[in-house]
Formats: structure tokens, C-alpha cells, sequence
């Protein structure tokens, strides 16, 4: 029982603790404080990585075709030329304190608009071979059918000046060429979808740009159009396509988009089918008519320039003027070449040659007035003889007449020429003309 006992007590006895040597606490302790270094090293490793990496976020690249905006806190960053980036490495704050809106400005955007064409199925617009024909309808349908509007081709009875009120209809086909020429009003006055994971300010940009400018096109159309004929749209689409590109020019720039108007281009035009036979044979018409009258004015031209010269159509016109100035119109006279100039030259000569022998024949007769007075029978007489000599040498074909006595009146014709070889004037022009 004392055993017993003594055991129970030593159970009771908290045991004193085990002292152990130095040498082992001192290599526990180095243990823990080289991985606690380790581990300090490392989170500073990490830390320094990720603010590398954070800072790192912030570099953009700006793409040749491109322009930025940078955005601090939601608002655009910087003053004058500053606030849009150019091309090149930007090194900028990571979001949310910095974010880059790159803008395409350099890229030529297109929108076609075809609002005013007529309505077409899947079969209309594959291309045809040439023996298929299109199926016209009977009657044009304004619910289907885009069409636009043009002023008539007579004046107005009503309102002096005015277009004619007899109106035509012409389907057209649009294109608007353009690019963003202010990226500061693009980014503030326009409005862009945002972009999401994946997509580029670009991509969003042309899809949100159509419900904007698809209603200016097709008003400032429609302004435009109404101030001409079809003829006009027919002949002139390239007049009609600037009027139109001023006025989306001038809408575009009074809202301040920052979008610049390349080119507004009527690509395609054509009156309505029902009535295509009836245009192809107005055409056709015109084509004639204006053939005629260039061919008419060319002939009227040839002729004056064979007639007189260069100087001919300004001669003629100062001719037909109310009071011509006799200096000018002799100017002008002495400038003509052609055909004129040889008739005037020719009227000159004769002129000249008119004269000479009416003073010749004056000083013939003066030498003549003293030996008239002496014997003026025998004078006349010798002049008649000279005058027919003269006649006789210069006369192609010479017939003597001896007239016979009696009831009939017969005569004797002699035919006498110098060289039977030699044909007569008439005979001549006979010939001429065949």
C-alpha cells in the first residue's frame, strides 16, 4: 500500500522542464530568421514585379492612321495641342487614373446610301445575262420604292422665275466619303457605343455613325434635287453631287461633329422603269438634235474661216451692230483672209483695171478730138472697124449671117473658128458641171 501510495504522489508532481543545450536554441532561432529573410525577399520581389507591371499597364501605342484623346479622371487631359497625342509609344497612368480614346483619322471612311432607289429583290440585284429582262411594274410603289424629286423643265405661269410645277421622279444611288478631322469635337459632340472587350474605337465607331449621318445625306438630297431637271441628273451628276456635298458639309460643320466631307459621289441614277421606252427615245432624240447642231455649227464655222479667216465671225458681227465704227469695220476688212480676200483682191484689180482703160480710152479720144473735127465720118469709121478687128481676134467661135431674099427668111451660116480644136465656153461648162 505505501508503494501504491509513493506512486500516486510522483503522478501528482508536475515534472520540472527539460533544459536543453544552447547550441540547439541558438540554430532554431537561425532558422526562422533566414526564412523569415527569404520570405521578405520574396514579397518584396513580388511587390516590386507588380509595380513594374502596374506601371507597365500604362503604355499605349498611338497607330499612324490614328489620333488620341487621354482621359484623366473622365476628362480630357491637357491644354492647346497638348490634349491630342500623334503617333508613337505614349507612357501614361494605368486605369482608372488615365484612359486612351484612340480615333482613326487618318482612315477614309464610306457610307452608301441607297434611301432614293427603287425596291429590289435578291433576284434584281444579281447580275443578268443578256437575254434576261428585268420585270417593271405597273405602277410605282412610294412605300417600297426610294425616289426623289426634280423641279420641271418649264418656268413657272403662276410665280415669275420659279421652277415649273411639272415635277419628275428619278431613283439615285449615294456615297459619302469622309474621315474625322477634329478628334476633340468627334470625342465631345458625337456619340460612340461603348467599346467592348476585344472591339477598337473604330470598330464601333463607323456603326454609330450611320444613324447620324444617313439623315443628313438624304435631306441635304433631297434639298438639292428639287433645284434641278432630270436632264440635269441624267447629263450633270457631278454638278449635283458638289451642291449636295456643300450642304452636308455645311450641316456637319454647324453641329461641330469634327467630321471633315471627302467626297459626295451620285453613283448611280436612272428614271423610272415604266416609262424607260419613252426616256431611251428622248434621248435618242436629243443625241440627234444636238449632233445636228454641233455638226450645223461646225459647217458655219468652216465656212466663215473658208470665207474670211479667223476675223470673219467678229467682221460679221460688227456688221450687223446699229452703228459699226468705220475705223474698226476697215481694220477688220484689212484683216480678212480666205476666199474674201481673193474676192477683194480680185473687185481691186478689176477696179484698178476698170479705170486704167476708161483714162486710156479718154486720152485716145483726146488725141483723137482734132482729126474728129477735121473729118468725123472717116474717125467713126475707122473706130468701128478697130472695135469689131478687136472683137472678131478675141471671139472664140465667129459665125458670118448673109441673109436671103424671100418669104422665108432663110440665112447662110458660116462657121468660122481659129483652131476647131479649141472648145466653146458653153461646151466648157457642160463638162464643168457633169
Amino acid at each position: 500500500m505505501a508503494e501504491q501510495y509513493d506512486q500516486d504522489d510522483r503522478k501528482l508532481i508536475p515534472k520540472a522542464p527539460e533544459i536543453r543545450p544552447r547550441d540547439e536554441l541558438d540554430a532554431a532561432g537561425k532558422s526562422l530568421s533566414e526564412a523569415l529573410r527569404f520570405s521578405f525577399i520574396v514579397l518584396k520581389v513580388i511587390m516590386i514585379a507588380l509595380v513594374i507591371f502596374f506601371l507597365a499597364s500604362g503604355l499605349r501605342t498611338v497607330g499612324s492612321d490614328e489620333q488620341a484623346l487621354v482621359l484623366r479622371f473622365g476628362k480630357i487631359r491637357g491644354i492647346g495641342e497638348n490634349r491630342v497625342l500623334g503617333p508613337g509609344l505614349k507612357l501614361l497612368f494605368p486605369y482608372p487614373i488615365h484612359e486612351i480614346v484612340k480615333i482613326p483619322t487618318a482612315k477614309k471612311q464610306t457610307l452608301p446610301v441607297n434611301s432614293f432607289w427603287y425596291a429590289q429583290k435578291n433576284l434584281d440585284v444579281l447580275p443578268k445575262g443578256p437575254k434576261s429582262r428585268e420585270r417593271v411594274p405597273e405602277t410605282l410603289k412610294p412605300a417600297e420604292d426610294g425616289y426623289c424629286i426634280t423641279r420641271g423643265e418649264q418656268p413657272s405661269r403662276i410665280v415669275p422665275g420659279a421652277a415649273g410645277s411639272d415635277y419628275n421622279i428619278v431613283h439615285s444611288n449615294w456615297q459619302l466619303t469622309y474621315n474625322v478631322d477634329d478628334p476633340e469635337r468627334f470625342f465631345k459632340n458625337v456619340y460612340v457605343e461603348d467599346v467592348k472587350p476585344g472591339q477598337t474605337y473604330a470598330d464601333v465607331m463607323e456603326k454609330s455613325l450611320t444613324p447620324l449621318l444617313k439623315p443628313i445625306i438624304e435631306h441635304s438630297v433631297v434639298t438639292a434635287m428639287v433645284n434641278y431637271t432630270i436632264d440635269d441628273v441624267i447629263q450633270s451628276p457631278g454638278r449635283i453631287s458638289k451642291h449636295v456635298e456643300r450642304l452636308v458639309r455645311r450641316k456637319l460643320d454647324k453641329i461641330e461633329t469634327g467630321i471633315k466631307v471627302i467626297s459626295v459621289q451620285l453613283t448611280d441614277r436612272t428614271w423610272p422603269r415604266k416609262v424607260d421606252d419613252a426616256f431611251q427615245a428622248s434621248i435618242k432624240a436629243r443625241q440627234t438634235s444636238q449632233r445636228s447642231i454641233s455638226e450645223a455649227k461646225g459647217y458655219a464655222e468652216n465656212a466663215l474661216n473658208e470665207a474670211g479667216g479667223p476675223i470673219a465671225e467678229q467682221l460679221l458681227e460688227a456688221l450687223k451692230g446699229q452703228n459699226p465704227g468705220e475705223q474698226e469695220t476697215e481694220l477688220l476688212w484689212a484683216q480678212l483672209a480666205g476666199q474674201a480676200q481673193v474676192k477683194i483682191a480680185q473687185a481691186r484689180a478689176y477696179r484698178t483695171k476698170i479705170v486704167e482703160t476708161a483714162r486710156a480710152n479718154a486720152e485716145y479720144l483726146k488725141q483723137l478730138l482734132p482729126e474728129y473735127r477735121k473729118s468725123p465720118e472717116l474717125v467713126i469709121q475707122k473706130i468701128c472697124e478697130e472695135a469689131i478687128e478687136d472683137v472678131l481676134n478675141n471671139a472664140e467661135e465667129k459665125m458670118i449671117i448673109q441673109p436671103t431674099e424671100g418669104t422665108k427668111g432663110a440665112q447662110i451660116r458660116v462657121r468660122l473658128n481659129r483652131d476647131p480644136t479649141i472648145k466653146s465656153k458653153s461646151e466648157q461648162e457642160k463638162q464643168e458641171e457633169k
